[in-house]
């Protein structure tokens, strides 16, 4: 039997569901900073997940994958609801929120980047 090389984080319940399939794994426990890292490339591939989703039940699961990995990253980096509330108010404050609509075709290029903090 071949192999397939995942190497990714992965929910704590998945190594019992592949070993009640019988099929053989392997695991390691990551160090804090791997930790760390992995947690960031899981939100990114989750939010992925979330574009690639066709029908509104995918959306729905896979915004829940989304919401778990980003609990997960506040728990982990002791991150308070306060502190993301504040973020989100003074984001609101300064950039606004999405209720228009509003879709950017081009802009002058007079070094405005959206991602500016």
């Amino acid at each position: 039997m071949g192999r397939i090389y995942y190497n990714k984080l992965i929910r704590d319940k998945i190594p019992e569901i592949i070993k009640g399939e019988g099929s053989e794994f392997e695991v390691c426990t990551l160090s804090d900073e791997e930790y760390e890292k992995e947690l960031l490339k899981k939100v990114k591939e989750e939010a992925e997940e979330v574009v690639a989703a066709t029908t509104r039940d995918d959306i729905v699961k896979e915004i829940s994958d989304v919401i778990d990995v980003i609990e997960e990253i506040k728990e982990f980096k002791q991150i308070s609801e306060d502190e993301i509330e504040s973020a989100r108010k003074l984001m609101f404050e300064k950039k606004g929120g999405f209720k228009k609509r509003l879709f950017l075709i081009w802009s002058a290029d007079d070094g405005y980047k959206s991602k500016k903090k």
